[in-house]
């Protein structure tokens, strides 16, 4: 994390622009970018804090980013069988299944009322 240490000085001054070195401009972009990323982090403190995101633990992560079916990967981190998520979510097994090998792509009525069982949001198990 880059700490403004101090507010550049303007290489030239102009009446609608300023020049700053390449030094100092990088350093003003990474600040407001860690900046952003501190907010990003203390948004994310206070929704855990409110029970609202419990985060996805990197194992987790990792098999969404390597390309696994995300229905399987959360059924499973929930520990739940196949049989088990479709009777809370109220769809036929036969049905989850084909989901979640990807021979259907799951109604959106019947994403909804998944996610609601998987406590995930419906967009997160749309494989991309």
């Amino acid at each position: 994390m880059v700490q403004m240490t101090r507010i550049p000085i303007p290489l030239t001054k102009g009446k609608d622009t300023v020049t700053l070195s390449r030094k100092d401009w990088d350093a003003v972009i990474e600040a407001l970018e860690d900046a952003d990323d501190l907010r990003a982090v203390d948004a994310f403190r206070a929704r855990q804090a409110r029970g609202q995101d419990e985060g996805v633990p990197a194992a987790i992560a990792r098999k969404l980013l390597a390309g696994d079916n995300p229905l399987r990967v959360y059924r499973q981190w929930r520990g739940l069988t196949a049989t088990a998520l479709a009777e809370t979510a109220g769809v036929a097994q036969s049905y989850l299944s084909a989901i979640e090998t990807g021979a259907k792509p799951g109604s959106a009525a019947a994403l909804k009322r998944i996610a609601a069982a998987l406590g995930v949001d419906m967009e997160d198990l749309i494989a991309e």
